[in-house]
């Protein structure tokens, strides 16, 4: 795939990287020729200096028959100019940008289509963080919250301690304390490793343990860990 990466900063660089290791026709615009310098002696991509949103420059860097064009300048505007040019003049199929101001993305949804500003893929770092955030506040306890298909399905993770209720318990076992939620182990991490969940595994102290379902469903396993978790230290305490 032929893909245009405008910005060689932290972003572009490690895109540029990433996406030329997997054989993938990069090349770099930048108006900082010393860093294009530095990544083209580092990596085997194509580079362009100058202003990514002019039509010359983009051309030069291949526009006319890229792919993508992916603008993650620090500039929100040089980066909705450039789709708008590679749109108009060179009629790229896909455009993604770093839109990181509210003023633009609060509207998202009347600026950036075909009738508008066409980009189809907007990336803004801030929201990504304050929606991360916010998943995590609605799961108390969770160590990460991540979304998949659409935020229709997701993924859980939580720690399991010494003297929890989770540790020691083999996972077919740990079905059977959770009757009425809808959900699967997907991954145990291990000291910092992988393994693959069997009904048979046993789940051990410090292992993060990854449940996964419906979103509608992940308040319910949540809620039935705090249950066993309470249910555990009662028994403790009457013990």
């Amino acid at each position: 795939m032929k893909i245009i990466i405008l910005g060689a900063g932290q972003v572009g660089g490690t895109l540029a990287e990433n996406l030329a290791n997997e054989r993938n026709d990069i090349t770099v615009i930048d108006t900082d020729a010393e860093r294009l310098r530095e990544l083209g002696d580092r990596l085997d991509i194509g580079t362009v200096h100058g202003m990514g949103c002019y039509p010359a420059v983009l051309k030069d860097a291949g526009a006319e028959d890229a792919d993508m064009l992916i603008a993650v300048t620090n500039s929100d505007e040089v980066n909705m100019i450039a789709c708008q040019v590679a749109y108009s003049l060179f009629r790229t199929p896909s455009k993604i940008a770093r839109i990181r101001t509210a003023h633009y993305t609060s509207r998202a949804d009347k600026l950036f289509n075909e009738n508008a500003l066409p980009i189809d893929v907007i990336i803004s770092p801030e929201q990504v963080v304050t929606d991360y955030i916010k998943r995590l506040i609605e799961h108390p306890g969770a160590l990460q919250v991540v979304n998949f298909a659409g935020g229709r399905v997701q993924l859980v993770a939580v720690r399991a301690y010494y003297g929890g209720p989770l540790v020691g318990n083999e996972l077919r076992e740990l079905r059977k304390h959770m009757p009425n939620v809808d959900t699967r182990v997907a991954a145990i991490f291990r000291r910092g490793r992988p393994i693959i969940p069997e009904g048979n595994t046993v789940i051990e102290a410090d292992d993060e343990v990854f449940f996964i379902a419906a979103k509608n469903d992940i308040r319910a396993v949540m809620s039935e860990l705090r249950r066993l978790e309470h249910n555990y230290k009662r028994v403790l305490i009457a013990g």
